[in-house]
C-alpha cells in the first residue's frame, strides 16, 4: 500500500492517490509519512482532508511534526494543530522549533495562549504535563435531563465524555458521574443525588509514573486533575497513562543496559548522540573494573602455585553476574509495578536467600561433577571452584535484589542498579571468594 501510494503521487496520479488514503487508517497513513523524505511526505500530506490531516498529525512521530512544521504554510499549521485534542496540541509544541511555535500562537487568543504557557510551563514528569482540559462538567444542582443536553452540546469539542465532573461556582471538584448513570437516572432527579462522592483525583505535581500506577490499581479510563485548592484543572486519558507507561519502560531499560535515557527514536538519533549517552557509563563500569584487576594481582603467588584456579575465573565471574541480573531484574519490575515496597525488603531477602541455595547447590552440583570428570581436575580444585560458586550465587542473588531497594530507599531510580552495576560489584565479591576458599581447602 505504502509503496503503490507513493508510486501514485511520484507519478502525479493525484486522484487516485487520494482514493487509496481514503482507504486507510490516520495511524497507518501517519506510519507512511513518516518513513518518506520531506518532498513526498508534504505532498501525500497536503491531499487528506484537513480533519483526517489533524488526526493523521497527532499520530506522527515528533520529528516528521517538527518537520512538517517548519515545511507547511502559516495558515495550515494553524488549522492542523488548531483541531488537535489540548494534550496533543501540547505535546507537538513542545517538540516543535521555536519559530514554529512562535508562528502558531502569534495567531491565537490570549486565552488560548495563556493555556497553552502555562501548561508548557508544567515540569515533565508532572501529571499536569500530560493532562487535557478537554472535559464535560456539570454543576450539582442540574438536573439529569439538563446535563444531559448539556452533554450533548458539548461532546463534539470533547477527548471524552465517558466520566463528567460536577464541580461548584470556584471549580472546585464536587464529584464525578458515568455517562452511564446519566442514561439511566431519572430525567428529574439532580446530578447531586447521582454523582459519586467518593473518587481518585490526582493533584497537578503528581508524579506521572505514579498516576499511572492509579490506573492500573483501580482500572481507570480517566482520572481528575486539581491544584492545591483542589480545583479541577483537568483530566488525564488512559490513551496518555499506555504513552507514559511506554516511555517509562523505555526509560528503565536504558537504564538497565547502562545507557543515558533519551525520548529520541533510534534511527532518527545521530550517531554521536548514541555514543555520547553510552560512553560516560561505560567509562565508569571501565575504571571500576580495575577492582577485579587488583583483586587476582593481590592473589598472583596463589595463581603462580596452581595455575588451573585462573581457568575458573571467568566461569564464576560470568555465573555470580548473570545471576545477580536476574534477581535484580524480576526486583526492578515488580518495584516498578508497585509489588513490591521499601517494608519488603526482609522479606525479598529472605525469599532470595532460599531460592539462591536452591540454583546454587543445583549448579554447584553440575559443576562439581564436569571439572572432577570432563575438565580431569583433582577433588581439592573441584571442590574449590564448586563451593566458591555456590557461595558466589548466594552473594550475588542477595546483592542483585538488596542494591534495587537501597536505590529506591535513596530516592534513585532502581533500574540503575541493573545488569552492568551488580556485575561489577558480584565480579569483586566472587573474586574475593574465590581466592579465600582456595586458600582454606588447598591451603596456598
Amino acid at each position: 500500500m505504502n509503496k503503490n501510494i507513493r508510486q501514485l503521487v511520484e507519478n502525479k496520479r493525484i486522484h487516485a492517490a487520494k482514493k487509496e488514503l481514503e482507504k486507510m487508517q490516520a495511524a497507518d497513513i501517519a506510519e507512511m509519512i513518516d518513513g518518506m523524505n520531506d518532498k513526498t511526505a508534504l505532498l501525500v500530506f497536503r491531499l487528506l482532508p484537513k480533519g483526517v490531516a489533524a488526526e493523521v498529525f497527532s499520530y506522527m512521530t515528533r520529528e516528521k511534526q517538527s518537520e512538517l512544521s517548519v515545511l507547511v504554510r502559516e495558515s495550515e499549521l494553524e488549522a492542523i494543530i488548531g483541531q488537535l485534542h489540548f494534550d496533543d496540541m501540547i505535546d507537538c509544541l513542545e517538540e516543535m522549533p521555536a519559530n514554529a511555535v512562535k508562528r502558531f500562537l502569534k495567531n491565537t487568543s490570549d486565552v488560548k495562549r495563556g493555556l497553552i504557557n502555562e501548561f508548557l510551563n508544567y515540569p515533565d514528569y508532572s501529571a499536569g504535563s500530560i493532562m487535557t482540559i478537554e472535559y464535560v462538567d456539570l454543576k450539582a444542582e442540574m438536573t439529569i435531563g439538563a446535563a444531559l443536553e448539556h452533554v450533548r452540546q458539548t461532546a463534539p469539542d470533547k477527548e471524552t465524555v465517558y466520566t463528567c465532573y460536577v464541580v461548584d461556582g470556584s471549580r472546585v471538584l464536587k464529584g464525578i458521574i458515568s455517562l452511564k448513570d446519566l442514561v439511566l437516572a431519572n430525567p428529574v432527579s439532580s446530578v447531586e443525588d447521582v454523582m459519586k462522592t467518593n473518587f481518585i483525583s490526582v493533584n497537578t505535581g503528581s508524579d506521572r509514573e505514579e498516576v499511572a500506577g492509579i490506573f492500573k490499581k483501580y482500572d481507570l479510563l480517566a482520572v481528575p486533575v486539581t491544584d492545591r485548592e483542589n480545583r479541577l484543572v483537568g483530566i488525564i486519558t488512559i490513551d496518555d497513562i499506555v504513552d507514559v507507561i511506554d516511555d517509562e519502560n523505555t526509560e528503565d531499560f536504558h537504564r538497565m543496559a547502562a545507557i543515558q535515557p533519551s525520548d529520541e527514536r533510534y534511527l532518527a538519533a545521530s550517531v554521536f548522540d548514541l555514543a555520547r549517552r553510552r560512553i560516560l557509563w561505560l567509562l565508569v563500569l571501565m575504571v571500576s573494573a580495575t577492582i577485579s584487576g587488583s583483586i587476582i594481582r593481590r592473589y598472583e603467588d596463589m595463581l603462580h602455585t596452581m595455575v588451573i584456579l585462573a581457568s575458573f575465573i571467568p566461569m564464576l565471574m560470568d555465573t555470580g553476574g548473570n545471576a545477580g541480573s536476574q534477581s535484580s531484574t524480576l526486583i526492578i519490575r515488580s518495584i516498578a509495578l508497585g509489588e513490591i515496597r521499601l517494608k519488603d525488603t526482609p522479606k525479598v531477602l529472605w525469599k532470595e536467600i532460599r531460592v539462591s541455595i536452591i540454583v546454587g547447590l543445583v549448579l554447584g552440583t553440575v559443576n562439581f561433577l564436569r571439572i572432577l570428570y570432563i575438565e580431569r581436575a583433582d577433588m581439592v580444585v573441584s571442590v574449590t571452584v564448586s563451593v566458591t560458586l555456590v557461595i558466589t550465587i548466594v552473594s550475588a542473588k542477595l546483592v542483585g535484589g538488596f542494591l534495587p531497594l537501597i536505590a529506591k530507599k535513596l530516592r534513585i531510580d532502581p533500574a540503575i542498579m541493573a545488569s552492568p552495576v551488580i556485575t561489577t560489584t558480584v565480579d569483586a565479591v566472587s573474586l574475593i571468594t574465590y581466592f579465600s576458599v582456595a586458600a582454606v581447602i588447598i591451603g596456598l
